[in-house]
């Protein structure tokens, strides 16, 4: 019966098994880490703030499965799971139409594009962008959630996203009287909903920073970077890392869903997650080149927290990332999660 279910309605041999484990995971983790944190036992609580953090990354990973198809056979029905999924994230005033089609658009045009570009707008509202600055420095993720509040306000702020107002008011009266509720129910508990969901952040844009050294385009600019890089394999090849949690241990890519197996992903994108070191190990081999070190991750990542505001030009010419990310020392990209489809 079990191969029937999953012959009839999942994509990929052997995909019912995992695909039902990381959904219940990531349910009972936040659901869970809810309720651990509505207790009001510190310990509970501080539980509770980790689970729930936990939850809406696997929550996010699942929704790039259902971007790629890779979970179910109809589209239709990956297009509902992402849907809801996208209600934990807290990415579901964007629509997941518009999601989808931003992150088809990076592995097609090979290029991160954006209508809001935020570097602009700090460098012309200097005020704000020191205090991004010292968020940033302080490992707050600002820039994440500058973006996540350009998403809500995205349909009042470009005509090609007027017809989403309705939807975006009805969305932002629910989510903000669940977390008024919350904030009457127990400061504390508001708080601990506001760490795991900075924890969150912090480990999408951590995972996101070094993945590709693309740049953030300005959609203005798009034609100019269409013309040389779509379709361009080599291109996205020499282009994408993959940023491990551990090459040793392998389960430890689990934590987000394998989502650092990414010359991989990129190199066959319908590959379900769980097939992703499989993959990995077949293209690649033992070869290092293309897996950034863990500990060269957390180097880069922490030295380069304040000029990843601004990125650097610069990294985007011959190998000069590439031997950044070696001596732990690359700034990398902010501002491009998948989750913000701006």
């Amino acid at each position: 019966m079990i191969h029937n279910i999953e012959k009839i309605w999942f994509r990929n041999k052997g995909g019912l098994r995992p695909t039902i484990s990381a959904l219940l995971y990531c349910q009972l983790a936040y659901f869970g880490g809810a309720a651990l944190i509505l207790s009001l036992n510190p310990t509970f609580m501080i539980i509770g703030t980790l689970a729930m953090a936990h939850g809406m990354v696997i929550a996010a990973y699942l929704i790039h499965e259902c971007g790629h198809n890779t979970l179910f056979k109809s589209p239709h029905h990956n297009a509902m799971l992402g849907k809801a999924l996208n209600w934990l994230t807290g990415g579901c005033y964007g629509t997941y139409e518009d999601l989808r089609t931003k992150h088809m658009q990076h592995h097609v045009d090979n290029v991160d594009v954006t209508i809001f570009d935020y570097r602009s707008y700090l460098a012309r509202h200097p005020t704000q962008c020191k205090l991004v600055q010292t968020l940033e420095w302080l490992y707050v993720p600002a820039v994440e959630f500058l973006m996540h509040g350009a998403l809500i306000l995205a349909p009042f702020l470009f005509k090609d996203k007027k017809d989403q107002r309705l939807r975006v008011i009805t969305i932002i009266v629910v989510r903000f009287s669940l977390l008024l509720m919350v904030f009457f129910y127990s400061p504390a508990a508001y708080l601990c909903y506001l760490l795991a969901y900075t924890i969150f952040l912090t480990v999408l844009r951590f995972m996101d920073a070094l993945q590709h050294n693309y740049g953030l385009t300005p959609a203005s600019d798009h034609h100019i970077d269409l013309i040389k890089r779509r379709g361009d394999r080599d291109y996205e090849e020499s282009h994408t890392f993959s940023n491990l949690i551990s090459v040793n241990y392998p389960w430890l890519n689990l934590l987000t869903l394998n989502f650092g197996y990414h010359n991989a992903h990129h190199s066959k994108p319908t590959v379900p997650w769980h097939d992703l070191p499989k993959l990995h190990r077949a293209r690649y081999g033992d070869q290092a080149g293309c897996v950034i070190p863990f500990r060269k991750q957390l180097s880069s990542f922490h030295k380069g927290r304040v000029a990843r505001i601004f990125g650097d030009e610069s990294e985007a010419e011959g190998n000069r990332f590439a031997q950044r990310l070696q001596n732990g020392s690359a700034i990398g990209a902010s501002g491009v999660s998948f989750l913000t489809p701006l």
